[in-house]
């Protein structure tokens, strides 16, 4: 039994790896081929918006049918629908039609966040419990390198080709995804929904997930408080890193790129220890320590006035950001019912994205009206108040019975 946990796990950790791998070239290339053909940096921002704005369309009731389907199913079909699309995104394209791309790429990152409760259902429900942690670590550290070894295959992709043999390269890798995740088992015998999809079914659930919250508040506020600090504010003050960079640091493309791959050796390096020794630390210490640091990451860039000032900052947060993620999923796993799993993910999902958007407004205002550097140091303490408030709640005296079960 114990080998045949491995066995999945393994496959489910293939098939993540390769799907993230092939995301990073898809998301280069896309945006060189869409800068190619319109030579309009505004043309290609415009592509950022198309995910929180796929998030608040698709969140409101893609976790209601995540429930009540077959997720192992919903993912494999998740995966096919994405490779089909993104291997008709060249003909869209070359077609001369920027709005059909634009419609396409929209249509892909709903089904994305559509993958994501699914897959968070289905990895909970096939993941023994005594295995999370190690799972979760190597899972961060699968990422991390899809986020160094996904612009390296693309760049080498780049060489030999062009960026539409990128393109078609990452739909071939989403369909061996689907095909790795057609070898795990099934977890749920009956593919149909119990009830007929409509309006009152997305009420009842919505009144349930606020029912579940009510009655779970200290899990609910340990989750809310860990998105923004992890996910919310970050992406705030990170639409304003390349200005920071250039305009406040004067810094040249080739010292940008240093920063940047900092960044990524401080993903590499922080998920590498962290799946060596995660059975050692427990959940309270990766989501609380972690949390932590990766704000005074980001408050040591903010007040930097170096490139090697920010490229520490940068390497400190991104370093206890694979901690923090595995205390979190861990978490999450625990103390989230699968039977509801999705349609809580969805749901806070969807408020993530409205604060995502309204954050990331309100410091592009701050930055116009007082100065970069002032609205991303305003970002950072804001940061660090909400992680030591996360502390603050994860170390009261009942919170072991939710963080350490």
């Amino acid at each position: 039994m114990m080998k045949k946990h491995w066995r999945d796990m393994s496959i489910l950790l293939g098939a993540i790896g390769i799907a993230n791998i092939g995301e990073w070239i898809y998301m280069i290339a896309l945006h060189l081929l869409i800068f190619q053909e319109t030579g309009s940096v505004l043309a290609v921002t415009a592509v950022y918006l198309l995910r929180p704005a796929a998030a608040l369309l698709t969140n409101s009731w893609s976790g209601s049918l995540i429930d009540r389907l077959n997720q192992r199913n919903v993912m494999i079909s998740l995966d096919i629908t994405r490779a089909l699309l993104i291997a008709c995104i060249p003909f869209a394209l070359f077609s001369g039609h920027l709005l059909i791309l634009y419609v396409m790429v929209f249509f892909i990152q709903m089904v994305q966040a559509m993958f994501h409760p699914a897959s968070m259902v289905y990895m909970t429900g096939l993941i023994p419990a005594d295995n999370r942690k190690r799972f979760n670590a190597i899972r961060s550290l699968l990422q991390s390198g899809g986020f160094l070894l996904g612009p390296a295959a693309a760049g080498l992709l780049f060489l030999i080709g062009t960026p539409v043999l990128s393109i078609f390269v990452n739909a071939i890798c989403l369909l061996i995804s689907a095909l790795l995740t057609r070898c795990l088992p099934n977890l749920l015998k009956t593919d149909a929904a119990q009830k007929r999809f409509s309006l009152s079914m997305l009420k009842e659930d919505a009144k349930l997930v606020l029912r579940f919250s009510l009655t779970s508040r200290q899990i609910m506020t340990v989750y809310l408080l860990f998105c923004v600090a992890i996910s919310v504010l970050p992406t705030a003050i990170d639409s304003l890193e390349t200005a920071f960079a250039k305009e406040v640091l004067m810094l040249t493309d080739t010292e940008y790129g240093f920063l940047v791959s900092m960044a990524g050796a401080g993903i590499i390096a922080g998920a590498s220890l962290n799946s060596v020794i995660v059975e050692r630390l427990s959940v309270s210490m990766m989501l609380g320590t972690g949390s932590l640091f990766v704000a005074f990451g980001y408050l040591i860039y903010a007040f930097s006035s170096t490139l090697f000032a920010a490229a520490g900052g940068f390497f400190i947060l991104a370093f206890f950001l694979a901690f923090a993620n595995t205390g979190f999923m861990t978490f999450y796993q625990t103390n989230i019912p699968v039977e509801v799993m999705g349609r809580v993910a969805s749901f806070y999902a969807l408020v993530e994205a409205i604060l995502t958007m309204t954050m990331t407004g309100i410091f592009g205002g701050l930055a116009h009206v007082l100065s970069i550097r002032i609205s991303v140091i305003i970002g950072c303490i804001w940061l660090l108040f909400i992680c030591l408030l996360l502390c603050f709640v994860i170390c009261q005296k009942n919170s072991a019975s939710y963080l350490e079960s």
